[in-house]
């Protein structure tokens, strides 16, 4: 079989980075670009790095090339500052990826969400996620997989007190977490990860939604 170039978007974080390392892995990619804004720290035969400036996404158009793009992209109100920056992230930055990698041929696109994403809801945090998904879906891709995982676990660079929290809470009680509530439990980023890779390799186009529940079992 021959192998297949993957581009990574958001790979210093929480599940982008273990993604990357899954890619670096896999036998399925012979290059793996990553356009960060810092170093990985990272160094594969296989890894191609690209620093850049996202708000000048313009410059990089040409590098934005690959067969399976992985975006990782996502950002908190808190770290973002305002409601608008946050949009910027989640939304702007994620549609000029997509629209930059289809055009230059990317067949795959797989794309992290959140549970209960919805265009129309009242909670700005889903509203923006849902409004990404229904945006990527005029992209044109053959496959578009979107990833609604609950809570990550996971060790994260940045200190988020709240999310230490609820981890604490959501490890002690997913156990009790079955049936229909086993959407709501806590899932590492490594499971959202292994998915991805899954979504990847599964070569059916048209739109895949992976609920957080299906993918616990990765």
């Amino acid at each position: 079989m021959k192998q297949k170039t993957a581009l990574l978007v958001g790979a210093t974080g929480l599940v982008g980075g273990k993604c990357l390392q899954l890619l670096l892995e896999s036998d399925r990619y012979e290059r793996v670009t990553v356009l960060v804004r810092r170093p990985t720290g990272l160094s594969h035969r296989k890894l191609n790095e690209l620093r850049v400036n996202f708000d000048d996404l313009e410059n990089h158009l040409s590098e934005m090339t690959g067969d399976d793009v992985f975006c990782c992209l996502g950002t908190t109100i808190k770290k973002a500052g305002t409601q608008q920056n946050f949009i910027k992230v989640d939304h702007d930055y994620v549609l000029a990826v997509a629209r930059a990698a289809r055009a230059h041929g990317a067949g795959v696109f797989l794309v992290i969400s959140a549970m209960g994403a919805n265009p129309a809801s009242k909670i700005f945090y889903n509203r923006v996620k849902g409004t990404v998904e229904q945006d990527l879906r005029n992209v044109g891709f053959d496959a578009l997989h979107i990833f609604r995982p609950s809570l990550l676990l996971g060790q994260r660079d940045e200190s988020r007190p709240g999310e230490v929290i609820a981890s604490v809470v959501m490890r002690a009680v997913s156990p009790l977490m079955g049936g229909p509530l086993k959407k709501y439990r806590a899932i590492s980023a490594d499971r959202v990860a292994r998915s991805m890779l899954k979504g990847a390799g599964m070569n059916i186009p048209g739109v895949h939604i992976h609920e957080s529940d299906e993918m616990q079992d990765n």
